[in-house]
């Protein structure tokens, strides 16, 4: 028996705020209305991803500590266009996320880029390149 890998659970502080930063990138959250702090929402790919508060998953998971330290996990959003990347990144920390690397032209072949959700979540941005623009090692790091 093989298992499916096809949920991601999220800790968070602030469930609006992760709602909110979240939605910025086509995920939208339901809240569970018996467990607010609780929320599912659906990825374009059929992966699932949850938010759950700390005082929720302590609750659920005796024993269980709020890590320190972080970022400790990167979630990674695939876009149509190296511009999408550039766009979406603008965005985000325009809007006051923490931008960790700006945009840039990765030599594995990916406009790439890296921002802080909400609880300090890492977030890959990332878009294939035209097979001739991509750049040889040296140049992009």
């Amino acid at each position: 028996m093989s298992p499916t890998m096809n949920t991601i659970d999220l800790i968070v502080t602030d469930m609006e705020a992760a709602i909110a930063f979240y939605g910025r990138l086509d995920v939208h959250f339901k809240v569970d209305p018996q467990y607010p702090d609780h929320a599912d929402g659906d990825l374009a790919n059929g992966m699932h991803l949850m938010l759950d508060t700390a005082g929720f998953r302590g609750s659920t998971t005796p024993g269980w500590t709020e890590p320190a330290g972080g970022p400790r996990t990167f979630l990674a959003f695939e876009f149509g266009a190296p511009a999408d990347v550039d766009a979406k990144y603008a965005e985000l920390t325009e809007a006051g996320y923490e931008g960790l690397r700006e945009p840039w032209d990765a030599f594995w072949g990916m406009r790439y880029s890296s921002v802080l959700d909400a609880d300090g979540n890492g977030v890959d941005l990332y878009a294939r390149l035209p097979e001739e623009t991509v750049p040889c090692r040296e140049e992009s790091r």
